[in-house]
Parts: structure tokens; sequence; C-alpha cells
């Protein structure tokens, strides 16, 4: 089995319990919401939240006024996810590999979904966001802070999974996010979110 098949079959495993146990976000995540739906207002394209899970970070944005297209690897979230929230856009996809033209979406959310991809697969993660990502468009990214790397066998009330967790510094994010063209985006966002833009061309 691949990494992917791996991710893929350990969130299935959860999916159920995943959505009865996370129902909180993170601090600060109104405010980032906030701040995404501020930029990309008027755009006329979609955001993508990438690595939807069961739609929680979905619905809040749609709650926001934005036509959302929710993307992830396991099909069991995706099925809780149109369970959960019918009148939304929910397809089962990867985000090394998105089914989406170039330049069509005006946002890009990935909160704490980049976490379980290889570090040396997170570039191409990068290189699909900038390419779909719209001319003026934004990435808001979440993460867990550190260095290390860990082996999570079970969660969610004990179901097996198989998966990675690594953690990132903002610096190292940044590092991959430039080299693959997007622009820093300055907020007063907390140490675990990031923000980037991709320049308009002027050509």
């Amino acid at each position: 089995m691949t990494y992917l098949d791996d991710i893929s079959s350990s969130y299935d495993n959860v999916a159920v319990s995943y959505a009865e146990l996370v129902v909180d976000g993170a601090d600060w995540e109104a405010e980032a919401f906030d701040l995404l739906a501020k930029l990309v207002a008027g755009s006329g394209r979609p955001v993508l939240d990438a690595g939807c899970g069961p739609g929680r970070t979905s619905a809040l944005l749609a709650e926001r006024d934005l036509r959302v297209v929710g993307i992830d690897l396991s099909p069991g979230m995706i099925e809780v996810a149109r369970r959960d929230h019918p009148d939304l856009d929910f397809r089962v996809g990867s985000m090394t590999a998105l089914d989406l033209p170039d330049g069509s979406v005006a946002g890009i959310v990935a909160w704490w979904s980049i976490i379980h991809l290889p570090r040396d697969v997170v570039p191409q993660a990068f290189a699909e966001f900038h390419r779909v990502l719209a001319p003026g468009g934004v990435l808001l990214l979440g993460f867990h802070v550190g260095t290390e790397s860990t082996h999570k066998t079970s969660g969610y009330g004990g179901h097996p999974m198989n998966i990675h967790v690594h953690r990132w510094t903002a610096p190292a994010l940044t590092e991959l996010a430039v080299a693959a063209g997007f622009t820093p985006y300055p907020s007063e966002l907390p140490e675990d979110r990031l923000l980037f833009g991709k320049v308009a061309s002027t050509a």
C-alpha cells in the first residue's frame, strides 16, 4: 500500500467517530476564515477545502457566503460530509493531483491536512495549489508546529489507523511555498497558521 492508501483507509476507519468527536475548531479559526472570506470576496470563483474531512470546515466557509468545493482522499469522510452537509459540493480526490482546472479557485484552505503527507511530497501539493489558484488568490494553511514526526496507529475512539503526523515550522513551510510561486501574506494569525498569495500577472 502507498501512503495515500494508508491515509485513505485510516480515515475511512474513523470517519463517523471523527465527525462526532471533532466539533470545535482551533482558537482563531473564525478570524482566519473571516480574513480569507474578505480576501476572496467578489471573485466569482469557489474556495477549495483541501482535505475537508467530514465537512466541518467546508460548512464554516459556506456560512461566510463562499462557494466551497471540499476534497478529501477518504471516501468514508466524503460520505459523512455529504450526509451532514447535503447542499455542499464534496469530492473524493488528492491534493497531490487535483482534478480541477488551472486558475479555477479563488482561495484554498488546507486546515491541518498537509500534516500526513511525506515531507518530500508537500512541494507537490503546493505546486498543485498554485496551479489551481487564480491569480490574486490566497492559500490558508493550518499545521502542527514543530520538527518531529510520529506514527499514529489508532485514534478517534480507538479505531485502527496507519498514518504519520509531520510537524512543521513556519519558516520551513514558507520556504516551500515561496519555491512553488507563492508570496507570504502579512497577517496577525497564530504561529500554526500561514497565509500566502498568488500574485496577479502584470503582463
